[in-house]
């Protein structure tokens, strides 16, 4: 075992973890094909749980011992720097994407399930509600982690209760009257792990549903670009005002960091345009944070995630 690993994950019995494991641990693992910003460097250790008995094991492992711990979901709103992780990363397999309708206005999906799935899904049993899912990257479980939205939608609107793992590897569900939802994000810790999530919708007909759909993606067309390697806003929107506008008002659209540039049809999305480092993305967020901050007096902040060690 690499010397450096056994240093960062302090007391963690890598050669146990590996044999109770399997296929399904890794260590070293290069995160940056598990990014939409195709960069980023290993993580100590990798799991990749089949079933949320593996996970309760693995906690019940860890149990008492001090270690750092990241919940990577679909990895497109997540900037991992170039060295990686020094602690535990958990990606659920695809294991965690089943979904099925539990009542006529009630979906359950797995926490690894792609938004879109879930749009197409509950278009299929005549539900609304859900057509703005069908423009957000990502799966479910980072959705209601993040309270993610767009065009006047959020999770939290649709969400009827969430199903996770807390750090000691028990199950709790936690209905949406328990949490506290923001704008972005909401109150749930940092270190649950979601596993499922029941949302509601409303009866209708499914013509309208799917034209509604078509006429979102439709926006989000025109408005986004897409076949690049990015992580989605890079900023939220503040004081009423639009990232991309406050952006584009300091004069930062133009700006670029080595292969790191800002999307020419929206400047609040940030690109490797083929050879970029992580190091590069991030020193082109905060030139751009600090110049619209000079502007604007405006201090903008991140809606995508910055995960790893900066050394």
């Amino acid at each position: 075992m690499d010397e450096t690993i056994k240093r960062n994950v302090m007391n963690i019995d890598i050669n146990l973890l590996q044999k109770k494991f399997g296929k399904n641990l890794i260590t070293n693992e290069n995160l940056s094909k598990y990014s939409w910003f195709n960069l980023g460097g290993p993580a100590d250790i990798f799991f990749r749980p089949e079933n949320k008995l593996q996970i309760s094991e693995f906690l019940r492992q860890l149990k008492g011992l001090k270690y750092d711990l990241y919940i990577l979901g679909a990895g497109s709103n997540t900037l991992i720097r170039d060295s990686g992780v020094k602690g535990i990363v958990i990606k659920l397999s695809s294991k965690f994407s089943q979904i099925k309708l539990l009542d006529k206005d009630k979906i359950e999906a797995g926490a690894a399930t792609f938004d879109r799935k879930v749009a197409d899904f509950a278009k299929e049993h005549s539900l609304s509600g859900m057509e703005f899912l069908s423009c957000i990257p990502g799966s479910i479980g980072g959705a209601v982690a993040m309270n993610c939205g767009c065009y006047g939608s959020d999770i939290s609107q649709i969400l009827h209760s969430v199903k996770v793992l807390d750090t000691n590897g028990e199950e709790k569900i936690i209905t949406k009257n328990e949490i506290q939802f923001h704008y972005r994000g909401n109150n749930l810790p940092k270190n649950y792990i979601i596993l499922s999530v029941i949302l509601k919708g409303l009866l209708s007909s499914k013509e309208a549903i799917e034209k509604k759909q078509t006429e979102l993606i439709r926006k989000k067309n025109e408005s986004q670009p897409s076949k690049i390697k990015t992580g989605g806003s890079t900023f939220k929107n503040s004081n009423g005002k639009k990232a991309w506008a406050l952006i584009k008002e300091s004069g930062c659209d133009s700006f670029s960091v080595g292969d790191a540039k800002i999307s020419e049809k929206h400047c609040n999305f940030f690109i490797n345009n083929g050879k970029a480092k992580a190091s590069d993305i991030e020193k082109l967020i905060n030139k751009v944070k600090e110049e619209v901050k000079l502007k604007t007096g405006i201090n903008l902040e991140l809606e995508i995630k910055i995960i790893g060690n900066e050394k």
